[in-house]
């Protein structure tokens, strides 16, 4: 019987008299008084319970025979304790478990609410691991650490570990939610200053100079200001000349990747082959903010995924003081193996803060993110599952490719999926194939585990933590790929929120350019010269073009007929030639967007929008409008997270469309039309 079930006065009274006993045989005057606080622990029995798990609950009877049965054929299949199929299932409760799994390793389950455990033991051992590893280390009485744990299967794998942190440790026993929140009741806030900053300052936003950012945008102000009243001609040109050249990188890196992209399919014959062995367990985080009407929808979405219910671990990550989100999942009823994370306040909100809190709550040897209006399709984790065991080791990441299931709201609905499509199906393969940085999307990213926590996770300061995290990966010599499933998400189809949503995108690469930009040569080393180049390309470049854009633009009076004030100076460079030559980078740069705009829409259900590819050359101004207001956000509010709202057009979400579905929080496209 365990001890917490004893009557309240029996463990006290045995634990005295063993003392004294103890003590009269030592000592001929013994202390009557033992110290309160320590608790009574039952020492386990050497030997356990002949008997096997299921039969133990079955004679409890707290599982039918028929669910038994087919728990231990999955148990067969699948790499995956028989306790964790049956709670994953629903066809045993946590509390019978954990009574059950107590009588077969003949040990106790101490009361760890009415005896909190000791927080020094557990900063010992290590607040993440602890969470991670379902344990927690108690107490420490007559020089042995008296251990709870929750998978007492893995409990010989974690002694050395223990012994190293911990000394002698004996196990005991507790419920995985129980572990969990006893832990978070003494180490919440330490857990969150450690998620804030478990990236290395040398590569995270945190450690950059507000001041002097703030200090170095009033100089290039007052330098540019300047130089446009004492020669505005001369000003103008070197920022023509400046988008011009980028525009070029830009048709470049485009055309290259678009042509490894062509070259990637001819290869690919044939599927990755099909995994052979267990399984591997995914934890998948969906994190969630002021999200009222969706979280329904979305464990609606989740539970059509066809992978293991036992080997799928997901994991709604909510912020503490989001008392709206925490309302709705309040009114639905979770299965068992979709669970919440509650991450506690503190000095920023970011998604990327979120992400690597709860990743010490992960338990699987996948990690992947899904953002809060995400459809992934059904079978999207045996994809992972098996593109990640075909894929070589050094291949940290893959990621999935992004679409709309509401490409027809209207117009801006109908550019940004041509844009994603293009980005995702012509751009990005291409580009990983190349061995270039690949700007991760915000969503249906999956990483293997090792090499995630050895970046350092997402940096919570960065607002484009997602395209920051592949070059981290890029400079550890891990590749990103592009694998061959989609997601479908919800367009943001509404002028504003898009331009707030895209300049916090830029915001983000311009943070991130500056902060691996700190040491060149250093990156310039680390990733190789084709990688730096396309990097300046990717982020700089693309920053360039968005805010030179209209300069660009003003060109366009040429082909009417009306003077240009910059037709003179441009027009001597390249022996007259130069007016013709912007031209023709003009030009070249919108025949190429279109081109892979209709070729990768051709690929989908989206077939009919080619017919829209032309009007792409209106929808990029809006960036410019975004890009102008990340520039002032970048100096004046760095870690304001400009929040998208989800579920505005979500009633089309699960009705076939023209489409499939999209990007709320992925990063920009590699590079922008002129």
């Amino acid at each position: 019987m365990p001890a917490s079930a004893l009557p309240s006065n029996v463990p006290a009274r045995v634990s005295r008299l063993a003392s004294l006993r103890h003590r009269w045989r030592n000592n001929p005057a013994p202390q009557l008084e033992m110290p309160a606080a320590v608790p009574y622990v039952a020492r386990p029995k050497a030997a356990r319970d002949p008997r096997p798990l299921g039969q133990i609950l079955l004679d409890d009877g707290a599982v039918t025979p028929g669910n038994l049965l087919k728990a231990v054929v999955m148990r067969h299949r699948q790499s995956v304790p028989l306790g964790e199929i049956l709670v994953a299932h629903g066809w045993v409760t946590e509390a019978a478990l954990t009574r059950a799994l107590s009588r077969q390793w003949r040990t106790t389950m101490p009361d760890l609410l009415s005896v909190p455990p000791d927080a020094r033991l557990i900063d010992a051992a290590g607040a993440q691991f602890c969470i991670n590893a379902g344990i927690v280390p108690w107490r420490r009485i007559g020089g042995i650490t008296y251990v709870a744990a929750s998978r007492p299967d893995e409990f010989e794998a974690l002694r050395p570990r223990l012994a190293v942190a911990l000394g002698e440790v004996r196990m005991m026993l507790c419920s995985p939610s129980l572990a969990r929140d006893s832990v978070l009741q003494t180490r919440s806030t330490r857990l969150i200053r450690e998620a804030e900053t478990r990236v290395a300052g040398a590569f995270s936003c945190r450690t950059r100079s507000e001041r002097l950012a703030g200090h170095l945008a009033l100089a290039a102000l007052a330098i540019l200001v300047a130089g446009l009243f004492v020669a505005p001609l001369g000003v103008l040109t070197v920022l023509t000349l400046w988008a011009a050249l980028t525009l070029v990188g830009t048709i470049v890196l485009k055309l290259l990747a678009f042509r490894a992209t062509l070259r990637g399919q001819i290869v690919q014959t044939a599927p990755p082959p099909e995994l052979k062995g267990p399984l591997p367990l995914i934890s998948v985080m969906v994190p969630l903010f002021e999200e009222a009407h969706i979280a329904d929808r979305l464990v609606g979405r989740l539970s059509r995924l066809t992978y293991p219910r036992e080997l799928s671990d997901i994991i709604l990550v909510v912020e503490e003081t989001d008392k709206v989100t925490r309302a709705a999942l309040d009114g639905v009823t979770l299965p068992r193996w979709l669970r919440v994370v509650i991450v506690p306040d503190g000095r920023i909100k970011t998604k990327p803060r979120a992400l690597t809190y709860a990743l010490s709550f992960c338990r699987g040897e996948i990690i992947g993110v899904w953002d809060a209006e995400d459809r992934p399709e059904p079978d999207q984790l045996y994809k992972v599952a098996r593109h990640l065991h075909a894929a070589g080791p050094d291949v940290a990441c893959v990621q999935g490719a992004l679409d709309f299931y509401n490409p027809r709201t209207n117009w801006l609905s109908r550019c940004f999926t041509i844009e994603y499509a293009a980005l995702f199906r012509g751009i990005l393969p291409g580009v990983s194939r190349l061995g270039l940085i690949v700007p991760l999307g915000g969503t249906t990213q999956f990483f293997r585990r090792e090499a995630l926590e050895r970046s350092g996770a997402w940096d919570a300061w960065n607002v484009t933590e997602d395209a920051d995290l592949g070059v981290r990966l890029a400079r550890m010599g891990m590749r990103v790929e592009v694998g061959d499933f989609t997601t479908h998400e919800e367009a943001n189809c509404r002028t504003l929120p898009w331009i707030r949503q895209r300049s916090r995108w830029l915001k983000g690469y311009a943070m991130t350019w500056g902060v691996h930009m700190r040491r060149p040569a250093l990156l310039w080393r680390q990733v190789g010269p084709a990688a730096f180049v396309a990097f300046q390309v990717q982020f700089l470049g693309m920053l360039t073009q968005y805010l030179l854009a209209p300069l660009l633009w003003s060109f366009w009076l040429l082909s009417l007929g009306l003077p240009h004030p910059l037709s003179a100076p441009l027009g001597s460079l390249w022996g007259g030639w130069g007016i013709p030559v912007l031209f023709t980078i003009f030009v070249a740069s919108e025949l190429l967007t279109m081109f892979i705009g209709a070729w990768a829409v051709r690929r989908t259900d989206h077939a009919r929008l080619w017919a829209w590819v032309p009007t792409m050359h209106f929808y990029f101004p809006l960036g410019c409008l975004a890009a102008w207001k990340a520039l002032y956000e970048v100096v004046a509010n760095p870690f304001y997270w400009d929040k998208t709202a989800h579920g505005v057009f979500d009633g089309e979400a699960d009705t076939p469309t023209e489409g499939s579905g999209t990007v709320l929080n992925a990063s920009p496209p590699v590079s922008v039309a002129g």
